[in-house]
């Protein structure tokens, strides 16, 4: 088979290592001829965001498939009308990348979500402080999200097409990767437990499995499967949640595509996340999720202030660690905030997974 994946990151990077274990040609698209991917593929250097480009690339493919959201969807829509299979759908990748749009779907079909306004510019806002402001389109790791605490704030406000939504009060960050494959047979993955970085405001490592009462296991199977349902889609979807103060679970947004929620997977269960994507997009059975004890994921992140070719400080240390795996992402330059690999941590407990990461935090610098 053909396989066809926009975008040449970390996660297509990590797809294809796990796909070598069968026989496929793997093919990806990536505007950067430095991308993760590049080396390890049939690679080619383009816009994911350019119609012609997207069509071109996916017409002799048997299945095409994405490792980022943000991409040229009405060439999407093009190609299936050609008979070329998408997964995720165009229909419901277009629904995710438009805030807007994903809002609406969960209104539609009864998932709860914190409520919200649409606007169009920030003359439209109408709405009860404090919030948080999710731009329409664009945002991913933290970006295109601010928090309005109040009015002192609203000079921060973007003027642009966005999502204000109630402020949760949050008692866990959670996620569930939900594997769904074209015969309609689903699978999903132990809830994990995100731990986000405030500054970055992206993930800064997770746990699994996490400690849940029977009452929010149940909220949770219940928006899984309307999930499954209104998505009308094969595909790995990162469905992110809140768990609030009061134990109501709220749905964040929903990532149609493989996830830094689920890396801990790679040595965590019987199968990975990723896998559990190839299968997908051959129609195969989907694997088995058993996970091995409690295992966790520390993101290595771009220390700030440092820039340029990339320098892990610690690692050394890490490796003589037992049940520690360094996974790096080809990546030669850092910068503050760039996510350039992560290490996965197996443990007998959650008190000795969580001395393992946050001893890991300590000795790991991603410097240059």
């Amino acid at each position: 088979m053909k396989i066809g994946i926009l975008g040449g990151g970390q996660l297509g990077r990590m797809f294809i290592q796990n796909a070598l274990k069968y026989d496929d040609e793997i093919y990806t698209l990536d505007p950067s001829e430095n991308a993760s991917c590049a080396n390890i593929s049939h690679f080619s250097k383009g816009d994911f965001n350019d119609y012609q480009t997207v069509l071109d690339f996916g017409k002799d493919k048997d299945v095409v498939s994405i490792e980022i959201e943000h991409v040229n969807v009405e060439a999407l829509f093009q190609l299936e009308k050609e008979g070329i299979k998408v997964i995720p759908s165009a229909e419901i990748i277009k629904i995710i990348q438009q805030k807007i749009l994903q809002k609406e779907f969960y209104l539609q079909n009864e998932i709860p979500s914190p409520d919200f306004q649409i606007i169009q510019n920030k003359s439209e806002l109408n709405f009860p402080f404090p919030f948080v402001q999710k731009l329409n389109t664009g945002g991913y790791d933290g970006k295109g999200v601010q928090i309005i605490k109040s009015e002192n704030d609203l000079e921060k406000l973007w003027n642009e097409p966005s999502v204000i939504e109630s402020l949760v009060d949050i008692d866990k960050e959670l996620s569930v990767i939900l594997a769904i494959n074209e015969n309609g047979e689903s699978q999903t993955f132990p809830v994990t437990e995100m731990v986000a970085d405030p500054e970055l405001n992206l993930l800064d490592f997770n746990i699994c499995p996490t400690e849940l009462s029977e009452n929010i296991e149940s909220q949770i199977s219940e928006i899984v499967e309307k999930f499954k349902v209104a998505a009308k889609s094969a595909g790995l979807f990162a469905i992110e949640l809140f768990l609030d103060k009061k134990g109501k679970i709220w749905v964040n947004e929903t990532a149609p595509r493989l996830h830094n929620s689920g890396h801990q997977t790679q040595e965590g269960n019987s199968n990975s996340q990723f896998e559990q994507m190839y299968r997908i997009l051959k129609n195969l059975p989907l694997a088995d999720t058993d996970s091995f004890g409690f295992s966790g994921m520390l993101n290595l992140i771009g220390a700030e202030n440092y820039s340029g070719e990339v320098k892990y400080e610690g690692l050394d240390e890490v490796l003589k660690l037992e049940k520690t795996y360094v996974h790096l992402y080809g990546k030669n330059d850092t910068k503050p905030g760039r996510k350039m690999g992560h290490i996965n941590v197996l443990a007998n407990s959650r008190e000795e997974l969580l001395e393992k990461l946050i001893h890991i935090k300590s000795v790991v610098k991603v410097i240059s």
